[in-house]
C-alpha cells in the first residue's frame, strides 16, 4: 500500500484500515468530522494527515492540539507504530471524542495516549515535545499562542495543516510573532499547505 506515493507495511495498512472501520461506525453517532467529508475518508483525513508523519518521519514525541476524530494525531500514532518508538499526546476536551480516541489507539497498537483536557492546560502535564501538530483547530496565530509553552526556547518544531487562505493567517500571524517558516505543497488538497514554523518568538 502507497500512501502519498510513499509505500507502507502491511501491518500499518491493516492498522490503518481497522482504524478507517472504527472511525465510520462512530462517526455515526457523534460528529468526528464534517459529515460532508465522510465519503473522502481515505484521501481527505488519512492521507492529508500522513503528510505530517511523512515530513518529519522520526521516532519522536509529538503533542497532537485538538485531536478531534484523530486527524492528525492517530495518524501519526498509527506510522509510529512500524518505528517502535516515538509517541503521541493527543490533547481533546471533548469526552465522546476522546472515548473515540482511545478505543482507536488502543485496538490499532498505535502508540499514543488521550489528554483529556483543554489545550491551555496540556503543558503542565505535558512539558516538553520534540513537535507539535494541529488540522482545522484554529487560526495560525492562535495556534502559535497555544504552541508557545512548548516552543518558547526550544528547537521543537510544529507542523500545521492550512487552507487556501493560509498567506493571510501568516500576516496576521507575523504583526505578533517572528518564526522560522517552511511551506510544503499538499500533495493531497490543490490549495493547501503544511505550515513547518521552529523558532518562535513573540515580538
Amino acid at each position: 500500500m502507497k500512501l502519498n506515493g510513499r509505500s507502507v507495511s502491511r501491518e500499518t495498512q491493516q492498522r490503518l484500515e481497522h482504524f478507517a472501520a472504527l472511525f465510520s461506525k462512530w462517526a455515526r453517532t457523534i460528529n468526528l468530522v464534517a459529515p460532508s467529508t465522510l465519503d473522502e475518508l481515505w484521501n481527505r483525513h488519512i492521507a492529508d494527515s500522513a503528510q505530517i508523519f511523512q515530513l518529519s518521519p522520526q521516532p519522536q514525541q509529538w503533542v497532537d492540539l485538538g485531536s478531534g476524530g484523530g486527524f492528525p494525531g492517530v495518524i501519526t500514532a498509527i506510522l509510529l507504530a512500524e518505528l517502535g518508538d516515538g509517541w503521541v499526546n493527543l490533547v481533546e476536551s471533548n469526552q465522546k471524542k476522546c472515548a473515540f480516541l482511545r478505543v482507536a489507539l488502543n485496538e490499532t497498537g498505535a502508540r499514543g495516549s488521550v489528554q483529556p483536557m483543554r489545550i491551555d492546560a496540556a503543558h503542565a502535564i505535558i512539558p516538553t515535545a520534540d513537535a507539535i501538530s494541529a488540522r482545522a483547530l484554529a487560526d495560525l496565530d492562535m495556534l502559535l499562542e497555544l504552541s508557545e509553552p512548548w516552543m518558547k526556547g526550544n528547537p521543537t518544531k510544529a507542523f500545521f495543516h492550512k487552507g487556501r487562505d493560509y498567506a493571510s493567517e501568516i500576516q496576521k500571524a507575523h504583526g505578533r510573532w517572528t518564526f522560522d517558516l517552511v511551506e510544503h505543497r499538499s500533495a493531497v488538497e490543490q490549495d493547501s499547505v503544511i505550515l513547518e514554523i521552529s523558532n518562535l518568538t513573540r515580538r
